[in-house]
């Protein structure tokens, strides 16, 4: 009886040549280039998932109500807005504040907080309010160009009886 060879299977051919060609095509400094920007994205990642709370604070006022209110006024802070957030106090929320009046469109994509936005003209009156249910990609938008918008606690304007048309007052919109 002869023995027959066993041939090998092809992959195990051409296998060690595919993974010596990348370091080849790559270098040294590019596999480690790709590691680097990999950790960068896992990083920024991370972040993108935690909430926003050391944002600047200003006071603000909504007839004899105080809010007090973290100001995002940069695309990054906007961007990120009350996402992730778990819990807020009763009388916190966040001021958007963009650069010029436009049209202003909200959603709660990543939003934990049922939420209500105040879409808020230059001079601190109510344009429009809107309740915002979490997690959703409904958009929400101002009845005419604003500057600003408030979030708060769904409901926290209308138990108070506060209504578009009404002025909030703050530094933001000039002391009133």
């Amino acid at each position: 009886m002869s023995a027959t060879p066993i041939s090998r299977p092809r992959w195990r051919h051409t296998f060690p040549e595919r993974i010596s060609a990348v370091p080849r095509r790559w270098g040294r400094h590019g596999v480690a280039a790709a590691l680097a920007v990999l950790a960068v994205w896992s990083h920024v990642g991370a972040m993108a998932q935690q909430a926003q709370t050391q944002l600047p604070r200003t006071q603000l006022r909504a007839g004899m109500h105080l809010i007090q209110a973290q100001v995002a006024s940069t695309p990054q802070q906007r961007s990120v807005g009350l996402m992730w957030r778990r819990e807020m106090p009763q009388n916190e929320g966040m001021l958007f504040v963009f650069e010029r009046p436009a049209q202003q469109c909200f959603w709660m994509q990543n939003t934990l907080l049922p939420l209500t936005a105040a879409f808020v003209a230059d001079d601190g009156t109510i344009v429009n309010l809107a309740d915002m249910k979490p997690l959703t990609t409904d958009s929400h938008c101002s009845a005419k160009p604003v500057r600003y918008v408030l979030e708060m606690h769904q409901g926290w304007f209308a138990q108070r009886g506060i209504q578009a048309g009404q002025r909030l007052a703050g530094d933001a919109f000039g002391a009133r």
